[in-house]
């Protein structure tokens, strides 16, 4: 891209385009490179002008990188703008900062006479006074912008242009706290936001697959997206085939079949499959611009007692006109009557608000907790029961091979070698397992098979030698394809479960071949966590999984459980989740593969851990990034604190601003000193409200009810 160096300063640099514009997709995938080469603050695009701004880390290789990478991009075909600024800050602003009105107002006081300071009031007035009328008379509305507007009206009518000009003044200070205060606690969240990047799999020239950073994808990069993944780029499917969920594109849930041709976009998710893309676009130029949509659309998600607390504060709106009213009639003290319109609750509360959950939200991703929204603190608290898959979340996902229990007339080495034939096909942690100890064993396993087919969280199919091979779960071998079991076959099953681990049937020609048991240990932490939520008043703790029952119930009183639902198929999750979501107290799902996205998408909080399927964690509400349990708990935590501090603002605000009022009602105070300690108010609980929340805080704790891990977990019942 060719442009001009018209301004070169540490840290800031102005750049003038040969071109006249840029599209705003242009400039989405322009910004993903330039945030991408290091500390941006600040990346405009001035159509007006055709002028690229950007404000950056003042260190030399950043300021080279910046050049670089302007220089070598490439914006395709142009259009001119209608003259808006396209803005993109580190922080996902839409607009700079204001001009810092303390300045102003001391050049003003000092330069300025008093005919022209007093003219600038008047004209500086308007755009309030507008604003008030454009409430009252087109959306009849008695707003906090009405009781401004009555405020300035009344100072104008006394003709007290000096303390007119201190309002003004308040008001200006009031709105650039609110944007520096917004600012600083949405640059932190960018910064731990934009910290995680994911690891995708690329087909190297040679056919090797390795393991790559989503940033360090290149236009032409062979991308391999399997059953459950996320597509990380823009391209065409130059091989397999593959169901794309792209509901995140066009909303509509139902997943479309893609074969090689087929275009495919970052964002999408696959489902069951896998596909080769080439990239025409890298989504890491989109990287950024994702995550400025999601800081948006979670401060658009309020929390209920956001809005509650707005509400009580509008509604208070019209009795500051009744009480200014009555003041009036009965001292006719204008001043003082004028003082009752000074004092708004909601200005407070709007911005308290929105800054505690967003100091929330940036603190638990720190921590390692990505929490997606401000309604999710509420879900969090409310809820009385929790439920965990038990594969993969409450397992380290590292599973090894037991016992190999071979049938007649396969041995075991055959068994185990047939096994790991058709397992490494599909890089799941059991089939790894079994692929890990047929190596042990230096058992070589050619490929004497036909093609395999993989029927997802069932299992697999195939044809070996001219027999037909069934792997899987029982649900999948014994009850789906009706193979026959002997008591003798279910005798060694029953004790192969028995200490918990996970069953793998293979069955050649409707005969069963061999039962393969499957070690997973607990995960690190999982007793703590359940005693935790515990501690915390989670009332039910659920455990669902596919295996049979006496395994079940071995890991359900291991861990710690209430209650636990064995032998589920995966649809039937789901069906779990809507039931007890008909019981109204809330409910929490912690899943981590692709047959756990129904049931995280049906609960009032869906979470995911780190290491689970691409899909899971695009679907769940709350994210886990370090892949640790104890995260839920410290999500509950910080939920509790979250929830205080709001009450605790809401307290402050209310009971100091009624304090101002009484003063200002009693002539102790004038309209200038009324709206200072308004304003100080706004600004100090403002900066209270981006304190850390969890520095120094015991946790909420709650009195559990009779739940002790050593009462006997039961049998979930679901209507």
């Amino acid at each position: 891209m060719d442009g001009i160096i018209i301004s070169d300063l540490p840290g800031r640099l102005r750049i003038r385009l040969n071109r006249p514009g840029l599209t705003p997709r242009a400039f989405d995938r322009l910004s993903g490179v330039v945030m991408k080469v290091g500390t941006i603050k600040y990346f405009a695009f001035n159509a007006v002008t055709a002028s690229i701004l950007v404000i950056y880390e003042p260190k030399e290789e950043v300021r080279l990188r910046i050049l670089e990478a302007l220089a070598n991009y490439d914006p395709g075909p142009s259009r001119a703008l209608s003259g808006r600024e396209l803005t993109l800050h580190a922080v996902g602003e839409e607009t700079p900062l204001p001009f810092n009105p303390i300045w102003s107002f001391i050049l003003k006081r000092i330069f300025l006479p008093k005919p022209i300071r007093h003219f600038i009031t008047l004209v500086t007035a308007l755009p309030y006074l507008y604003e008030g009328l454009k409430y009252l008379l087109w959306r009849n509305k008695l707003s906090v912008e009405v009781l401004d507007a009555s405020a300035m009206t009344t100072l104008l009518l006394r003709w007290d242009l000096n303390s007119a000009s201190t309002l003004l003044f308040f008001f200006s200070l009031s709105n650039y706290l609110e944007a520096w205060t917004r600012r600083r606690s949405l640059s932190g969240l960018f910064r731990s936001l934009a910290g995680h990047e994911e690891l995708v799999w690329i087909r190297t020239q040679d056919g090797q697959e390795i393991r790559v950073k989503e940033s360090e994808l290149t236009v032409g990069s062979l991308v391999v997206v399997r059953a459950g993944g996320l597509v990380p780029v823009d391209g065409r499917v130059i091989e397999g085939e593959a169901m794309v969920n792209q509901a995140t594109m066009t909303g509509e849930p139902l997943a479309v079949r893609k074969t090689v041709g087929g275009a495919v976009f970052a964002g999408t998710a696959v489902e069951e499959g896998q596909i080769i893309v080439k990239s025409d676009r890298v989504g890491g130029e989109t990287r950024i611009r994702s995550i400025i949509e999601y800081i948006k659309e979670s401060e658009a998600s309020k929390t209920g007692i956001q809005g509650r607390a707005e509400r009580k504060a509008d509604a208070i709106v019209p009795y500051n006109f009744l009480l200014a009213g009555l003041v009036y009639l009965v001292t006719r003290n204008t001043m003082m009557a004028g003082n009752v319109l000074l004092v708004d609750y909601s200005c407070a509360i709007r911005l308290s608000t929105p800054l505690v959950v967003l100091t929330a939200m940036r603190e638990g991703n720190e921590n390692g907790v990505l929490i997606k929204g401000g309604r999710y603190f509420e879900e969090l608290i409310r809820a009385k029961t929790v439920v965990f898959d038990k594969t993969g979340t409450l397992t380290e996902a590292k599973p090894e091979v037991g016992e190999v229990c071979p049938f007649a007339p396969y041995s075991r080495q055959e068994a185990l070698r047939l096994a790991a034939c058709l397992e490494e096909h599909f890089p799941h942690p059991v089939g790894r397992a079994v692929v890990r100890q047929a190596k042990a064993e230096n058992l070589g396993h050619e490929e004497e098979h036909t093609s395999v087919n993989y029927v997802v969280a069932h299992g697999i199919s195939s044809t070996w030698h001219g027999h037909r091979v069934l792997l899987g779960s029982r649900h999948f071998v014994i009850d789906d394809e009706k193979v026959i079991i002997t008591p003798e076959e279910a005798a060694q099953a029953d004790r192969l479960c028995a200490d918990g681990s996970s069953l793998i049937y293979m069955a050649v020609d409707d005969r069963l071949a061999a039962i393969i048991s499957i070690h997973d240990r607990l995960r690190d932490g999982v007793v703590k966590t359940i005693s935790d939520l515990k501690d915390r008043g989670v009332e039910r703790i659920v455990m669902l999984t596919g295996d049979l029952e006496k395994a079940a119930a071995s890991m359900a009183q291991q861990a710690g459980f209430t209650e636990y639902l064995s032998e589920l198929l995966p649809d039937q999750k789901a069906k779990v989740l809507k039931g007890l979501g008909r019981t109204g107290q809330g409910v929490i799902m912690v899943g981590d593969g692709l047959n756990d996205s129904a049931a995280l998408s049906l609960a009032d909080v869906g979470v995911a851990l780190s290491d689970g399927s691409e899909l899971a964690k695009d679907v769940a509400n709350v994210q886990l990034l370090r892949g640790r349990l104890g995260g839920l708990v410290l999500a509950r935590d910080l939920s509790e604190q979250t929830m205080a501090r709001i009450h605790t603002n809401y307290l402050v605000i209310v009971v100091m601003n009624s304090l101002f009022l009484s003063f200002g009602l009693l002539g102790w105070i004038g309209p200038g000193v009324t709206a200072l300690l308004h304003n100080a108010t706004t600004f100090l609980v403002a900066l209270r409200a981006t304190r850390p929340l969890l520095e120094g805080q015991p946790p909420i704790h709650h009195q559990a009810r009779s739940l002790t891990s050593d009462r006997a977990p039961t049998r979930l019942m679901v209507e």
